[in-house]
């Protein structure tokens, strides 16, 4: 089996590439990504278990001639490449449209003169927009930000091919947790490196709001099972817990004893979002968290290198 990744060097292709290379059903895997970030740290550090596997090629998702080239004779392909944002953050519609409508597009163009058995699309629970409400697969969405209208937009391409190959839409939540193609504009993991080496964290609001979150190993593994496993086409929630932003203070406070934290525009209550899945298909595939968020953040805090 060929895997072929868009995004394969940021920050979940990086622990999707780790967790796919152990595989025996996967004979080769391509990492396509423009480091536009940029980030090389999928090159460095401990080697990643059967890289032998794995190859690198850099390329734009829209360069329509390379990515067709480089997509032949792939079985699964996970499009995971986009331009990321902080929850509800609303900036830049220019690129957002660019890399997460209109590549997603020219991905799909391009599966499209393909025999690909499998689509799976990274999409984001910011689809939903902001509820009071817990929100499951079968909700409205109602995307309020212009990386969510983005995303939302992909979705419907991905959706197009459901009656070609097993497509597969993913929203994922906010994922946090230790690799080494970090993402620090991620809430948790910016608390973590703030709380670690500043010993202060800003929070911005009332940190009441609640947000949807999954452990980058748990998203890793359940993107990996997707490829070998067994799923209707159609929408799933790849979420792992619903944390209040106050919930993750404290327990950074058990952590660091001495941590400070300032409020920024405390006065207001920022959009939350509660998210469950429901769909049973996913259940065989999701795998299972065995730690507590304390537990987690301990293990992140002993990769930092002093």
């Amino acid at each position: 089996m060929k895997i072929f990744i868009t995004g394969g060097a940021g920050y979940i292709g990086t622990a999707l590439a780790e967790k796919l290379a152990v595989l025996d059903e996967i004979k080769e895997i391509v990492l396509f990504d423009n480091l536009s970030r940029p980030n090389y740290n999928l090159f460095l550090g401990n080697p990643i278990p059967n890289g032998n596997k794995v190859h690198f090629v850099k390329g734009d998702l829209l360069d329509t001639r390379k990515l067709k080239k480089e997509v032949v004779g792939a079985d699964v392909v996970y499009h995971l490449a986009a331009k990321v944002t902080t929850p509800f953050a609303n900036s830049d519609p220019h690129s957002y449209e660019q890399v997460n409508h209109w590549g997603t597009a020219e991905l799909v163009y391009a599966l499209e003169e393909q025999k690909v058995s499998k689509l799976i699309y990274l999409s984001s629970t910011s689809v939903y927009g902001a509820t009071d409400e817990e929100v499951d697969e079968y909700s409205p969405v109602n995307a309020k930000t212009y990386y969510g209208l983005s995303k939302l937009r992909g979705e419907k391409h991905v959706q197009r091919l459901a009656d070609k190959v097993n497509a597969l839409v993913i929203r994922c939540g906010n994922v946090y947790g230790y690799n080494k193609s970090m993402r620090f504009d991620a809430v948790i993991n910016r608390f973590m490196l703030d709380a670690h080496f500043n010993r202060r964290i800003s929070i911005h609001g009332n940190g009441k709001q609640v947000r949807a979150f999954i452990h980058i190993n748990r998203a890793a593994a359940s993107l990996a099972s997707m490829a070998v496993g067994s799923m209707e086409s159609g929408v799933y929630n790849l979420v792992d817990r619903n944390l209040q932003v106050l919930d993750i203070v404290d327990v950074l406070k058990e952590i660091y004893p001495d941590l400070e934290f300032i409020f920024v525009d405390q006065h207001i209550g920022l959009r939350e979002l509660k998210v469950n899945s429901v769909k049973t298909e996913l259940d065989h595939v999701l795998q299972q968290n065995s730690d507590d968020i304390k537990s987690e953040l301990i293990d992140f805090k002993n990769q930092f290198s002093f």
